[in-house]
């Protein structure tokens, strides 16, 4: 993993959590509730905490859904995965539940999150913090010695973690050869699971991601690239996604996180740029086999990386009850799949698991969740895309601000995408251009000009306005 990092000055974000419409807090009658549930005694559930869970997140992460445990069985593993079980904090039809609904998600800024359940609950009762009891819903998958699912158990339970990991730490325990034993057969496990994808045609962009950190008394910019241990955990993720959707499938009745395949014409784009770009994609070969392959902080393996995002249009949340959709599968999986390890920070998991339990405990769907079905995908649609927004503008924000002394400036930066001829034509009433990723700062925004896709180039900034969050180059 490849971090870099530049200093920004103090930045506010109060002026888009405005925008944005985000609340500050929770409804009085909500939060006595949830402080209500985060109060009660644990439920009388199976007891499962003689098993030594971990979770793995984010450093500063305190809203742990997931805790793990990995064992050996004969001819093959076995994948312990425990959900924070938030359906037994949450009553239907209460105030909490309704604000549940009118956030959707948790929605995370600099600053810090906005989150989908108080604090009480989503950092405290309902999260697998390391060494109290929680209540879970305890996903048993056994492995065989392939990879491929051979069974799956689900119940709720009570769970105990015996430690709070973070990505950097298991990623330097495991290049040393010392992971803690719940997750010591997480590089073998991981690596089957990725190996069994691409040859479903399972596709990922390898991109690095941009965040905004706090620094002292200011934030930095930081790019990440992708690590291997973290690729690694959520293959299991996706493990458990895929055996509910199984589940769920089975049952005629559930929510699927859906996206068309890849259109075969899309694909013909991206094979004919693999050449200009230094790409080699052999014949027989799936695009996310070549994707894996790629060194994305390269320039022209970026390009085509970023190219790549075409194939990934599409993703919804699809509702079914009796009929079973048209369309289940998701694309970038490969399989159908669901969401249902992230109760504490999405909405649709809480009723997606509950569908699951009843299902596989061969009783009737208890009729708070099957009602919920058929409104969850607006509402997730929608919340997506304000989290979405979140996420954007506080990069774009942060961009400005750092670069807001610098105008007249040049960079060297990375050409990632172009919309000029010969790579196609622009917007009408837009100057051609395209996008451009610069190593220092690292900043990704738009620049004019003649742009030869997957190149290095020179480019000026012109334009870095913090108000409306804007950053624009020109090639210089």
């Amino acid at each position: 993993m490849v971090i870099r990092r530049v200093l920004a000055p103090r930045i506010d974000f109060g002026a888009l959590r405005r925008e944005l419409g985000l609340p500050d807090s929770f409804p009085a009658a909500a939060q006595r509730e949830a402080d209500e549930a985060a109060d009660a005694p644990p439920p009388a559930v199976a007891d499962r905490t003689d098993v030594p869970f971990v979770t793995v997140d984010p450093a500063t992460s305190r809203d742990l859904d997931q805790a793990m445990h990995l064992s050996r069985r004969p001819g093959g593993y076995r994948v312990r995965y425990a959900i924070a079980d938030v359906a037994t904090h949450v009553r239907p039809g209460g105030p909490l539940e309704e604000e549940t609904w009118r956030r959707g998600q948790t929605v995370y800024l600099p600053d810090g999150n906005v989150p989908l359940h108080p604090h009480t609950l989503s950092e405290g009762a309902a999260s697998l913090l390391p060494d109290v009891d929680r209540a879970a819903v305890l996903w048993t998958v056994d492995l065989d010695a392939d990879g491929a699912t051979v069974a799956v158990g689900l119940e709720r339970a009570l769970v105990r973690s015996r430690a709070k990991l973070d990505y950097p730490g298991v990623q330097v325990a495991a290049d040393a050869g010392r992971l803690p034993d719940p997750i010591a057969l997480l590089p073998e496990i991981g690596a089957l699971l990725t190996a069994r994808g691409l040859r479903r045609g399972a596709v990922n962009l390898p991109l690095p991601e941009q965040d905004v950190e706090p620094d002292g008394d200011g934030w930095r910019l930081v790019l990440r690239g992708p690590g291997l241990m973290e690729d690694h955990n959520a293959q299991i993720s996706l493990l458990t996604g895929m055996a509910a959707a199984d589940i769920m499938l089975a049952g005629r009745i559930g929510l699927l996180r859906t996206m068309p395949a890849p259109k075969p014409e899309a694909v013909a784009r991206l094979r004919a740029a693999a050449a200009p770009l230094g790409v080699h994609w052999p014949d027989g070969v799936r695009v996310g086999e070549v994707l894996a392959g790629l060194d994305a902080s390269r320039p022209r393996a970026a390009a085509f990386v970023d190219q790549a995002a075409e194939l990934m249009r599409g993703a919804a949340y699809t509702a079914f009850d009796g009929e079973l959709p048209e369309q289940p599968e998701h694309g970038g999986v490969a399989a159908a799949y669901a969401h249902v390890t992230a109760p504490l920070r999405r909405l649709a998991d809480r009723y997606a698991t509950e569908v699951c339990l009843a299902l596989h405990e061969g009783r009737d769907v208890p009729e708070w969740a099957r009602s919920a079905l058929p409104r969850l995908p607006e509402v997730m649609a929608s919340t997506d895309r304000t989290a979405g927004a979140a996420t954007r503008g506080a990069i774009d924000l942060a961009e400005a601000v750092l670069l807001e002394h610098r105008v007249g400036e040049t960079f060297s930066a990375a050409v990632l995408d172009a919309d000029a001829p010969p790579n196609g034509p622009a917007k009408p009433g837009r100057v051609p251009g395209g996008t451009v990723a610069l190593d220092d700062p690292p900043v990704r925004a738009r620049c004019t000009g003649e742009l030869p896709r997957g190149e290095r180039v020179t480019v000026r900034l012109v334009t870095a306005d913090p108000v409306g969050r804007k950053v624009l180059f020109e090639r210089a």
